[in-house]
């Protein structure tokens, strides 16, 4: 079911008014790096992952169009989930996981309200070559080799729908809040509500997409020019299944999944910087704590 309507979706966000298509070209870039390593200097759970988008569309003029699939998000996402030991996991706690997806997502607005409508192809398990460039880099830095990965979750293709409407409130000319929903399904379904305070110049128009790994706003575009921006936000998320922690190896999932996140965007003539950092609740029962991740964005033009 879940295939067919990824298929349907994907072909319907592949038909744009005639003249959008004519005129289609790259709008910018998104990239965003997130790791514990950054965040509590630990190597557990949420461990990494890395994000590419590229968007494509007539034009930007600082708002999103009316009209579904003119403004398409290409995105490339990889992500590693480890239990909060790689070379000595032991029982209860959360498998290894190498995930590797891509899809495509449309941003539009409608009544106010920016919507993102999208599907990806979840990849999981030693065919992503995840597990593989890890122990490669625990390799070249003479560090354990993750010994987790023998155990991780095998290989699967998940089809995954993914949907958010949030309606910017712009409470003064650098002020802007934005309250979320989100629902996924797929890969993990979910229900997510939150917000976001972007405090600044920087993120006002510029069009902004959504980290899968930490909720954190990263930008495509660079229509607020230069600058800097606090960013503030959180979500809960009800969670009805995952296969990253699958009920038939004996998980159950915590009652609510909670970020907190702060981060800094900016921006310059000739490079941007961000940094922020993301507090993760406890995702399945048995996980002792929550954790913090770090976020980081660098963009140099020469």
């Amino acid at each position: 079911m879940i295939r067919t309507l990824c298929a349907a979706l994907v072909a319907a966000l592949m038909i744009a008014p005639p003249a959008a298509a004519e005129n289609r070209r790259t709008l910018g870039y998104g990239r965003v790096f997130s790791n514990d390593a950054l965040g509590d200097g630990e190597d557990r759970w949420r461990s990494g992952s890395y994000a590419l988008s590229v968007v494509t569309g007539p034009g930007w003029q600082g708002a999103l169009p009316a009209v579904p699939g003119v403004i398409r998000e290409y995105r490339l996402r990889s992500e590693l989930l480890a239990p909060e030991s790689l070379t000595a996991p032991v029982p209860g706690d959360r498998r290894y996981v190498g995930a590797l997806s891509f899809g495509m997502h449309s941003h539009f607005r409608r009544g106010g309200t920016d919507f993102s409508l999208g599907g990806d192809i979840v990849l999981t398990g030693p065919q992503t070559g995840l597990s593989a460039f890890q122990r490669a880099v625990h390799d070249w830095a003479n560090a354990a080799a993750p010994a987790a990965a023998k155990g991780q979750i095998g290989n699967h293709v998940y089809p995954t729908l993914l949907a958010q409407a949030a309606h910017p409130l712009q409470l003064s000319a650098q002020v802007q809040a934005r309250p979320f929903v989100e629902a996924q399904a797929g890969v993990e379904t979910l229900l997510r509500v939150g917000g976001d305070l972007i405090v600044g110049r920087i993120g006002q128009t510029n069009l902004k997409l959504r980290d899968v790994a930490t909720g954190h706003l990263y930008h495509a575009t660079r229509s607020d020019g230069a600058g800097a921006s606090l960013v503030l936000g959180g979500d809960m998320a009800l969670v009805a299944d995952s296969f990253y922690l699958p009920s038939s190896d004996g998980y159950a999932l915590s009652d609510s999944r909670t970020r907190l996140r702060a981060g800094v965007h900016w921006e310059g003539e000739r490079g941007g910087l961000f940094y922020g950092l993301t507090w993760h609740g406890e995702e399945f029962r048995g996980q002792r704590e929550g954790q913090v991740s770090g976020t980081l964005r660098l963009r140099l033009s020469f």
